[in-house]
């Protein structure tokens, strides 16, 4: 079955002086012509499939349009051409830290993020304990969140975004989250819940990570679609492409 489809996705990003200008004065510029606007592509004619089980690693340098992409797929953009089609639940993890509120409790914060994510409290009442365990936060519980590190931040996101059981996950750089220890319990919790047989999105920059669990890659460079196919061949060419650039070879995978 067919869970993720993509067909010629573009996103676009549209950008002005606004901010700086002021609404009266951007009213003014606009009916004289003199409002400029800057426009540029993140992604451009994206298309692939995936089916239930199939787990994708997006690899691309900074600013191939990764993070976008999966943006655009979970929901929070909508592609300004082409279409996404999914099929089941979601749980995305994207910029794990933003969204808490810093003068909440982390037990407050918990709570408010599982609301966030569609969690009854039912559910978080019941995983609560877990999902503190995990991030070995046991003894911070009644702190401020704006008194925790940033790595203690993410940890805690990881492990309530994880308690999901979703139909497909996608996954941004967040198996870099934390010390050592807690990177390998983090890919263990994602190995364990792919197992299940749902879909998965990982954007990673290692190629080591994605071929260790994913059967499939799709490869962006500026934007746009290099190569998407088996993981194995797929890894190959962009790590020669990478050794390539790096030895001055090359500018980029398009020439």
């Amino acid at each position: 079955m067919t869970t993720v489809e993509l067909k010629n996705v573009s996103v676009r990003y549209m950008t002005g002086d606004l901010r700086n200008i002021g609404l009266k004065e951007w009213i003014l510029r606009r009916i004289a012509g003199q409002y400029k606007v800057h426009t540029f592509w993140a992604n451009r004619n994206i298309s692939f499939s995936l089916q239930k089980g199939d787990m994708l690693g997006i690899l691309g340098t900074n600013g191939a349009g990764k993070s976008t992409l999966l943006k655009a797929i979970s929901g929070v953009m909508l592609p300004t051409e082409g279409e996404v089609r999914v099929r089941g639940t979601i749980a995305a993890l994207l910029e794990l830290a933003s969204g808490f509120d810093d003068d909440l409790t982390v037990r407050e914060n918990a709570y408010l993020r599982g609301a966030f994510l569609g969690y009854t409290r039912k559910f978080m009442d019941e995983h609560y304990d877990a999902i503190i365990e995990f991030a070995g936060l046991q003894d911070f519980q009644t702190y401020y969140f704006r008194q925790l590190s940033s790595g203690m931040k993410s940890r805690l996101a990881f492990s309530i975004a994880s308690e999901l059981a979703p139909d497909i996950m996608i996954l941004d750089e967040v198996l870099s989250v934390g010390d050592g220890a807690f990177k390998e319990k983090s890919y263990q919790k994602i190995t364990g819940i792919l197992e299940r047989g749902i879909t998965g999105l990982l954007v990673s920059h290692s190629t080591e990570q994605v071929r260790s669990i994913c059967n499939k890659a799709l490869w962006l460079d500026h934007g746009r679609q290099v190569a998407f196919g088996p993981v194995g061949e797929l890894c190959d060419r962009y790590e020669r492409f990478l050794r390539d650039r790096s030895q001055g070879k090359i500018q980029s995978s398009n020439g």
